[in-house]
């Protein structure tokens, strides 16, 4: 029997132990490791997930100690399991394991993907903040006014009480308050059940979709940083950012998305330099020659663009963007600059407890304030760094609507964005040969309920 460490402890690691390690007597797990989602180690994975080959749970462990923690557990195999991390990155994981006497494994699609009765469809992304949620948002929109019932499942972002979310369905507010989820979930779901959808999470994604596929017409999977779906699409998207080029040649498991999948939307081509955009186009052909390709812009907006006129702003960003997915900036910095804000005031000296830490270790970070809220103290932090900063105005560019629970106590306006196309075929037509392909019946929507 094999003795397996498995690195990520926060989503995909939870879903490869359940679908490939949990039942197989080939293999003992016998750690998680963490290291991109702060707070979350020194749990243990629950004995109630776990199942009955581990009474006890499964530790969770700091990965900087992995040398150590290979030794120390006698561990045979290191199996890499979370996303959106530079290749070479990826192989200095394998070093060390390789070093430490242990051999180095990578789970791919067949072992891991879920098969749905449903016809799929998948939204994934070369990186983080690349514009998954504004795509998915146009695609459950789309495919509603042609009268299907959408479930929309998400990449888990299990970070509380792992058994209490094995199976989460969220369809109100009532339901993130109840469920006391993080800043980062709130961005994600938030803007589904504004229009009207379900979402489903969690940790046991084979139980999720069975609930997912007992309401709905079609599946779609929402993906998580650039990891790869959970569930096997019939239809796969892949967006890559033209902000970022090159990335979609060099991040893991993006490439990997380009290389599977049916469409590309190149997004923010109307933010990024023309040859950036012909860069990831070029690059795009290079992985996928069969892949169809997409333009699109970020059309960003707020409600009152008088306000930021002439106005010292503090800009507030999509956390996990800017700080793994590496942007320097986002949607309410951009914003600021175009209705003319006085200026855009730097948040660091202002900033409290952990997110002085954020500044310290993201050196790349602009002149805004990432929307960090991974626990309640760091909601309350995030809260006073916003209140004590010298400002007239706070522009809110994450998807999140934070004066639900944060007391934010300066005038602020939300910058929303949404997904803008310019080139390829259109969305629209992309389903409506999707839905004939899967010979899905045309069925009316009782629309009580549902917003246009």
């Amino acid at each position: 029997m094999r003795r397996v460490i498995i690195l990520g402890a926060a989503g995909r690691a939870f879903h490869n132990f359940l679908m490939y390690y949990k039942n197989n007597p080939n293999f003992l797990v016998v750690a998680f490791t963490a290291t991109q989602i702060p707070g979350i180690e020194k749990r243990v994975f629950p004995k109630e997930l776990a199942g009955r080959r581990y009474p006890k749970g499964i530790p969770i462990y700091q990965e900087e100690n992995l040398s150590a923690l290979i030794r120390r557990l006698s561990a045979d195999e290191v199996i890499f399991a979370y996303s959106d991390i530079p290749h070479i990155e990826v192989m200095h994981k394998a070093s060390i394991a390789l070093a430490s006497g242990a051999s180095f494994t990578l789970l791919g699609p067949k072992d891991t993907m879920l098969v749905s009765k449903k016809p799929t469809i998948a939204v994934c992304a070369v990186r983080t903040g690349s514009g998954k949620s504004p795509t998915v948002r146009k695609i459950s929109l789309i495919l509603r006014g042609m009268g299907y019932r959408v479930g929309i499942i998400r990449h888990p972002m299990p970070y509380g009480d792992l058994a209490a979310e094995s199976v989460q369905e969220f369809s109100s507010y009532e339901d993130l308050e109840r469920n006391k989820v993080t800043i980062e979930e709130r961005e994600e779901y938030e803007s589904h059940i504004a229009n009207g959808f379900s979402v489903y999470a969690g940790v046991d994604y084979e139980k999720i979709l069975k609930l997912a596929e007992k309401s709905n017409d079609i599946i779609l999977f929402d993906g998580g940083n650039n990891d790869f779906s959970f569930v096997k699409p019939d239809l796969l998207f892949v967006v890559a950012d033209a902000r970022r080029p090159g990335h979609e040649m060099t991040y893991h498991p993006g490439e990997a998305n380009v290389r599977m999948a049916d469409y590309v939307i190149v997004n923010k081509v109307d933010a990024a330099k023309k040859e950036d955009t012909n860069q990831v186009v070029e690059n795009v052909k290079r992985l996928n020659p069969k892949a169809k390709i997409l333009l699109s812009g970020m059309k960003v907006s707020v409600k009152d663009p008088e306000s930021i006129k002439g106005k010292r702003v503090l800009c507030i960003e999509d956390g996990p963007t800017l700080t793994h997915g590496g942007l320097p900036t986002g949607a309410a910095f951009r914003i600021a600059q175009e209705l003319g804000a006085k200026e855009i005031v730097d948040p660091r000296e202002y900033a409290v407890g952990s997110l002085k830490d954020v500044f310290q270790k993201f050196k790349h970070l602009g002149k805004v304030l990432p929307a960090m809220g991974y626990s309640n103290k760091q909601m309350k932090e995030l809260e006073q760094t916003i209140n004590k900063t010298d400002c007239d105005l706070v522009i809110v560019g994450t998807p999140a609507d934070l004066g639900r629970f944060l007391n934010i106590k300066k005038p602020s306006v939300r910058a929303t964005y949404e997904i803008d196309q310019s080139g390829g075929t259109s969305m629209k037509k992309i389903l409506q040969d999707f839905v004939k392909q899967q010979h899905l019946p045309h069925c009316e929507l009782k629309r009580q309920g549902y917003p246009a």
